[in-house]
């Protein structure tokens, strides 16, 4: 076998077109667009570079077939934020079923971070923001991935823990049917809050985005930007994130609360619109382009996911989650009905309150991520993401 960094326009295509061959077969698989992952690699596109670095590989047989790839990046912004270690990172790992294979990408991984004053490395996750990419995923392999989502087979898990990486904390996905019912008492919790006028709620309106954008990074960086591992957005990056998401935007999911019309709170919510970009197959040039207006036209995608959840601390465990959320569900279950299904996207296990919120929602534990982390002192104790926010619950995951 032969480790190739990628350098030119041949590997970068090779890294780029592994997953077809090796997901072929996968009738859940769904084909990224080309240039949301091309964008990761690109230093004109990825503002993460300012702050960082990243070196990818492709990994070939003796009959010179692409049999593997994998990146490895250091954001200099969290690489010792709350971390006991200088830790890195790896993803966009891919591989056929061979250990050997597996254990050359994941060398060729901590080499080069150890050469960089790296002690460890977390994966897979993405060289970028965490709703991207991010995790491997261990439940869920019957279930479409959602948008820039990880898919893998498996084994990838056998893979990664045979090589000594351990669940550093796990992505949880829950799905319900947007009619179903939510639990009362965040019912409750809601009507406490409606009755104090001070407290207002508004989604999003496009001809108002610059101002909404503005919104999103002060809530974002108050309720998410003190979280482990977890970079504040800038202004240039807010807006950044809007532009990605505003073809897609749908007003009427995308959700702030307000006191004394003050930012406080967002819930924001998309479109799941792998559901037309599987029908692209990578591509979106003209042709993707008049398919994806005629997905829309005809509205194919009938699921919406949540993206993001956050209330500024000073104002959580007040009831805002239950007011927000009751907002929400009078807009989708009252005022419109459009969609049929929800998934609320990448909940931490370790946060223990956002966790029960989404149990009260009514959501099922569809699918698990687990991002992993490998210390390269083998000798050293192995720490688990901090839980917040309370007690773990006895339904969550222990396994390391």
């Amino acid at each position: 076998m032969k480790l190739i960094e990628v350098t030119d326009r041949q590997t970068a295509k090779d890294f780029l077109l592994l997953p077809i061959k090796l997901y072929k077969n996968e009738k859940h698989w769904i084909r990224p667009l080309d240039k949301d992952v091309e964008n990761v690699f690109s230093k004109e596109k990825n503002k993460y570079f300012r702050n960082g670095e990243l070196v990818r590989w492709i990994l070939k047989d003796s009959q010179n077939e692409v049999i593997g790839r994998v990146a490895a990046f250091i954001n200099k912004k969290t690489v010792d934020k709350d971390n006991d270690q200088p830790t890195g990172a790896m993803g966009f790992f891919e591989c056929i079923n061979d250990k050997d294979a597996a254990f050359m990408l994941f060398d060729a991984c901590k080499n080069w971070l150890a050469e960089k004053g790296m002690e460890a490395m977390d994966g897979p996750i993405n060289f970028g923001d965490r709703d991207k990419w991010w995790g491997l995923l261990v439940k869920g392999f019957d279930i479409d991935p959602n948008y820039n989502c990880n898919y893998n087979f498996p084994y990838y898990l056998e893979l990664f823990q045979a090589y000594g990486f351990k669940t550093y904390f796990e992505q949880i996905t829950f799905a319900r049917k947007v009619l179903d019912p939510i639990h009362p008492n965040l019912k409750a919790k809601a009507d406490r809050i409606f009755q104090n006028p001070k407290y207002t709620f508004r989604h999003i309106k496009l001809k108002e985005i610059d101002k909404y954008t503005e919104y999103f990074k002060e809530v974002y960086n108050a309720a998410w930007a003190s979280h482990k591992g977890v970079a504040g957005l800038s202004s240039q990056m807010a807006k950044h994130l809007m532009k990605q998401m505003k073809p897609i935007i749908d007003e009427r999911i995308m959700w702030f609360g307000f006191y004394e019309d003050r930012p406080i709170s967002f819930f924001i919510m998309l479109p799941e619109v792998n559901q037309i970009f599987k029908h692209l197959n990578g591509k979106l040039d003209w042709i993707g382009k008049i398919k994806f207006a005629w997905h829309t036209w005809r509205k194919t995608n009938n699921k919406m996911f949540g993206m993001v959840f956050g209330i500024i601390p000073d104002y959580q465990g007040k009831g805002m989650e239950g007011a927000l959320i009751e907002r929400v569900r009078k807009s989708v279950q009252e005022d419109f009905q459009r969609y049929e299904d929800f998934e609320m996207n990448w909940i931490g296990d370790f946060n223990v309150r956002m966790v029960h919120v989404a149990e009260q929602v009514g959501g099922n534990r569809a699918k698990i991520h687990k991002t992993m982390r490998y210390l390269f002192d083998r000798s050293k104790p192995f720490k688990r993401m901090p839980f917040i926010g309370g007690k773990q619950s006895k339904t969550e995951t222990k396994s390391m």
